[in-house]
């Protein structure tokens, strides 16, 4: 069996990544700085996802920002990578607006702990 490796390291089954490009393609995916923000403003996001890479500003603005709103927050992969899976070009936050797609995709980041 061999494993594919994209060009961030990541393998190719991750289902994180996986299942937020499936989000994307339901139209459960908002992504940017100025859409994510306005997501959580507007209670519709149901989970946040930071870049690892991200700037300490950044992370800052959106773990005081998640806290505010009582929006799950987390920090993973890289900026291409979050781009990658949704089709585009890099990204350094996006949010689910789907409760389902939410749920899953933490219940993964929990498991990858």
């Amino acid at each position: 069996m061999r494993i594919w490796k994209r060009s961030f390291g990541r393998e190719m089954n991750d289902k994180v990544l996986s299942l937020l490009g499936l989000a994307t393609r339901s139209g459960n995916l908002v992504s940017g700085e100025y859409m994510t923000e306005k997501a959580v403003k507007a209670y519709k996001a149901y989970l946040v996802i930071v870049s690892s890479e991200a700037s300490d500003n950044t992370k800052k603005k959106f773990t005081n920002m998640c806290s505010f709103y009582e929006v799950p927050l987390y920090f993973y992969g890289t900026k291409d990578a979050l781009g990658h899976c949704m089709g585009k070009e890099f990204r350094a936050s996006v949010a689910v607006t789907d409760k389902g797609f939410a749920g899953s995709i933490i219940k993964k980041l929990e498991c990858e702990k």
